[in-house]
């Protein structure tokens, strides 16, 4: 069974009909994407507000209709997967870069659903790296402020080492931590950092969460 299409198809059976829907990104919410798009051709009848420019652009091939937070009122489900998942739900978010716009439309959402593997669930966050967004002037000197939270902060950079840029213009710092004990006080102290646009904690925003336990689809419930 391949985990991330077993979970993102899943999550795709609680979209209704009439329903406006957040769609995630990365590679567990292209399955439940693509799933919704057969649902679309078959009748089902949604419009959908993406995360990213590369979810929008998927969703559009699938005839997904779209429309912008600025349309609606709020969202009635949003589905997205995450990086890590703690035992408290709180979730490690942006590895694809969409993290600020994931997490506005999470806010969002009546409902939020996280899709993740059974190698994303943890007991505690911190072994993948958090990305945090930054805006470029002065990026360095907010990388240090950063640092003085305890972490090491790299710039992300694409192949040909140019700064990875983000669908709102701004630059990725992955930040290095060997462990995060209370993300809800560690999500405060960054977004108090001048530079900072939004970090990847996503704390207390999280429900439901459906992975693979045993081989089979779960959900955890909080």
């Amino acid at each position: 069974m391949i985990e991330k299409q077993a979970v993102g198809e899943k999550a795709a059976q609680f979209v209704e009909d009439g329903m406006i829907v957040g769609l995630g990104t990365g590679s567990t919410a292209y399955y439940t994407i693509v799933k919704l798009g057969e649902r679309v051709k078959n009748g089902l009848n949604i419009k959908a507000v993406p995360t990213s420019q590369k979810t929008e652009e998927l969703a559009r091939k699938l005839g997904i209709p779209i429309v912008t937070l600025a349309d609606v009122e709020y969202i009635d489900i949003a589905i997205d997967g995450a990086d890590e998942v703690d035992s408290e739900l709180s979730l490690i978010k942006g590895g694809g870069g969409a993290l600020l716009r994931e997490k506005m439309i999470a806010y969002a959402a009546k409902r939020f659903i996280v899709i993740a593997d059974s190698k994303k669930i943890v007991k505690t966050l911190g072994a993948f790296p958090l990305p945090v967004e930054v805006i470029r002037f002065g990026w360095e000197m907010t990388a240090k402020h950063i640092r003085s939270a305890g972490c090491v902060p790299q710039l992300r950079l694409l192949d040909d080492h140019t700064p990875f840029i983000t669908d709102n213009g701004n630059y990725i710092l992955d930040c290095h931590f060997s462990e995060i004990e209370n993300p809800a006080v560690l999500e405060k102290q960054l977004t108090m950092i001048p530079g900072v646009v939004e970090s990847g904690l996503f704390v207390g925003m999280t429900e439901e969460v459906i992975t693979v336990q045993n081989q089979e689809v779960h959900t955890i419930k909080k």
